[in-house]
């Protein structure tokens, strides 16, 4: 009988990475996302841009980290809001735009609360799975997360998603389960 104890080391790790879910496509990796307070597990080593973005009539600057791995795409973004009175709806109009920019439905059906630690319960921190379409046409899923935390008198606001052409709830639940904030 073959076991984890009798197994070489790589073996085991391959077999144990195998039973929760995971692909030897996607070599996860816990990456601190510099000045956001947030520490994501990603499965390949993630390029970084910043660009300027409006957020209410405002000018935010938007943080972006975003890799490909396994026919999807993992990414997650950060920006700063302007009072805690402001995260609510600058989540709910960031998930608009994320849906419509790819023809998803403004209220997908699965939206459900999220919440990780030290995050604000907010009514518009959700997370939900959207069908939509990219640019050129094809089809989309996107398994995506809003949420905000308050840090000293700053608020954080944070996106993160899979995007690929069809769902994939395991590999998702394993990203999402890897969001931390510090």
């Amino acid at each position: 009988m073959y076991s984890l104890r009798t197994a070489r080391p790589g073996a085991a790790l391959c077999l144990a990475a195998l039973a929760a879910g995971c692909s030897p496509a996607l070599n996860w990796r816990n990456v601190p996302l510099a000045d956001t307070g947030l520490v994501a597990l990603m499965p390949c080593k993630p390029d970084h841009a910043v660009r300027p973005v409006d957020l209410g009539g405002r000018p935010a600057e938007l943080a972006l980290w975003g890799c490909d791995a396994d026919g999807a795409t993992f990414a997650v973004s950060h920006m700063r809001a302007f009072g805690p009175e402001a995260a609510d709806a600058a989540l709910a109009q960031w998930r608009s735009a994320v849906l419509a920019r790819m023809q998803a439905p403004a209220s997908p059906a699965a939206a459900e609360p999220f919440t990780p630690p030290k995050a604000l319960a907010l009514p518009s921190a959700v997370r939900t799975t959207a069908q939509g379409r990219r640019p050129d046409g094809a089809a989309i899923t996107a398994h995506a997360a809003w949420f905000a935390r308050l840090q000293g008198r700053e608020v954080h606001l944070y996106h993160a998603v899979v995007y690929a052409p069809a769902a994939r709830p395991s590999v998702a639940d394993t990203f999402f389960a890897g969001l931390a904030l510090q």
